[in-house]
């Protein structure tokens, strides 16, 4: 496994807009791709199946909350392969696409 004191994901740094956090996770906007994404807090590639649903329920929450579309989850790890996280990408389009924010309140 890799070195956790070398892992952005690790590192938490608030580049971007953080929507939730907690003891298990944080979710924030990902910086690359804007979408909402959601991170283990323990630096593994693999969490225990009802951690990852746990997880994937949280992601959901947060883009029920702040988006109007329709999500699916992506957790292919392509840039960062040793450490957890996925993320909400739409269902109405092409990867790439992101999702729509609710209006202000």
């Amino acid at each position: 496994m890799s070195d956790p004191s070398r892992c952005e994901l690790c590192e938490a740094a608030r580049l971007t807009e953080w929507f939730y956090e907690d003891e298990l996770c944080w979710i924030a906007e990902c910086e690359a791709c804007n979408v909402p994404m959601v991170v283990w807090r323990v630096h593994d590639p693999d969490p225990p199946a009802e951690v990852r649903a746990q997880l994937h329920a949280r992601l959901a929450a947060v883009v029920a909350e702040h988006y109007v579309d329709e999500h699916r989850v992506d957790d292919h790890l392509r840039t960062i392969p040793t450490h957890y996280h996925a993320h909400a990408r739409s269902r109405r389009g092409f990867v790439g696409e992101g999702l729509r924010r609710r209006p202000a309140r």
